[in-house]
Order: C-alpha cells, then structure tokens, then sequence
C-alpha cells in the first residue's frame, strides 16, 4: 500500500497554538480534512471498498456539522478557516 504524505495547512505557529486545544472545532476539522484526503486517494485505487465509503460519508457528516457550528458562533474566523483548508462552503437551504 502507498502511504500518501499530505502537507498540513496550518502553519507552525498555529499547530503549537492548537498542540494543547486538540478539541477545538479548528483543529478537529483540520484532522477530519486530513482523513477525508486520505480517504478519498484510498478509494481512487479501490473503488469498491464500500466500508471505506461509508466511514468517509461519516466524517464529511461530522466535519459538516462542526463547520455548521463554527459558522454560527465566528463567522469572521469560519471564513478565514475555510480559506486555510482550501475547501468549499457548504450550500445552504
């Protein structure tokens, strides 16, 4: 199997920032942004590992959700994050 390296998005001074806050909503996205990365290179080679499939849909769910809440309390700072991740802002209804 070959491993994927990702380059991480937040800089230095971020990371030792987030090192003692794993469970701010930040660095709990950035960490499911990584996963989702990795997940979706894994199912480009194995388009039938369902199981994988599956676990990706739940943590695009969660990652949704966390996006959903940091949106609601910063929006100034979810627009900022979301730059950084270089990733979409979700549609609303």
């Amino acid at each position: 199997m070959v491993k994927n390296s990702f380059i991480s998005v937040l800089t230095r001074e971020e990371k030792e920032e987030n090192k003692g806050s794993k469970g701010s909503v930040e660095f709990q996205v950035f960490s499911f942004t990584n996963k989702i990365r990795r997940l979706t290179s894994h199912l480009e080679l194995h388009k039938k590992d369902f199981f994988s499939q599956r676990g990706l849909r739940k943590i695009l769910g969660k990652r949704q959700r966390l996006l959903t809440y940091l949106s609601k309390k910063n929006r100034v700072r979810y627009k900022k994050f979301i730059g950084q991740l270089d990733i979409r802002e979700p549609k609303t209804r």
